[in-house]
């Protein structure tokens, strides 16, 4: 399905981010990426099968930890 060499992670992966960007809409705060995720700018994300994703910036991971 990706056209990439390697080819990007699917949507399931933990790395599914790391996939490439194919649509961006930097004004509405949204990319599409290879692999079918749109990722927001909150670094919230939606999956291709309708599953939302949270925002799970850095600094909450810390704050969680401590």
């Amino acid at each position: 399905m990706c056209p990439h060499s390697p080819s990007c992670p699917s949507a399931d992966a933990k790395d599914r981010e790391a996939a490439r960007t194919v649509a961006a809409h930097p004004e509405q705060g949204w990319s599409l990426l290879c692999n079918g995720v749109v990722l927001f700018e909150d670094t919230g994300e939606l999956l291709p099968d309708g599953v939302a994703i949270a925002p799970h910036r850095p600094t909450d991971l810390a704050s969680s930890a401590a």
